[in-house]
């Protein structure tokens, strides 16, 4: 289930320089998928977003970044390897560091019924080994969401200040559910409610292809 490790590798987006000097092609932004104007659409999971205005897209390269010094805390936390190679880094944008969408799917194969959910709960519990390892303070909660006609896993996160319990530095939102046969996962960062709500209305707006095989 690396879709929502990821989710928690996009918060070591923080800690790269976001600055956009030249827009670069969108489509060489992601690995799988196609940005046209600011709709991107997923063949394989059948998903459309349409992007906000004036937000940037997350350059490949610095989500490649992001993923490997994260996969290196996780590990780390976990004392355990965390493959991520087969991980597909699908549309990310965002208004700062502090505020980002992003999103990303890999092959998943049940095994044995309730597989997925088994490691949903396991995976929970790395990133919490891993916030914990960094030092960050964290309250957690988790809940089901429909969006786009889907329910989807909803784990929500929010983010102290190191030595201050009362003081929120980023509140994350993390989605994810195996829809055609892949692990897909779409993560929320926000630290204002007004980029909250334009990425919110971007992801609950969202339409999947319904003839899809879902699970």
């Amino acid at each position: 289930m690396k879709s929502i490790l990821f989710s928690f590798i996009s918060v070591v987006l923080l800690t790269l320089n976001c600055a956009c000097q030249n827009k670069p092609d969108p489509n060489k932004q992601i690995d799988e998928g196609k940005v046209k104007g600011t709709t991107y659409h997923s063949n394989e999971i059948g998903w459309t977003i349409e992007i906000p205005k004036d937000w940037e897209i997350v350059t490949k390269d610095k989500a490649e970044a992001s993923t490997e010094k994260g996969r290196k805390i996780l590990e780390k936390a976990n004392q355990g390897e965390v493959d991520m190679q087969n991980l597909k880094h699908l549309i990310s944008f965002q208004k700062d560091r502090f505020n980002l969408f992003s999103s990303s799917s890999e092959l998943f194969k049940e095994e044995y019924p309730g597989e997925y959910a088994q490691n949903y709960i396991s995976v929970k519990e790395m990133l919490c080994n891993a916030f914990a390892s960094q030092g960050i303070k964290t309250d957690t909660s988790s809940n089901v969401e429909t969006i786009g006609g889907l329910s989807f896993n909803a784990f929500y996160i929010t983010i102290y200040a190191p030595g201050e319990e009362k003081k929120v530095i980023l509140n994350q939102i993390m989605y994810s559910r195996l829809i055609n046969g892949y692990d897909f996962g779409a993560n929320i960062n926000y630290n204002n409610e007004k980029d909250k709500e334009a990425m919110l209305k971007a992801w609950k707006n969202s339409t999947f292809i319904k003839t899809l095989k879902s699970h």
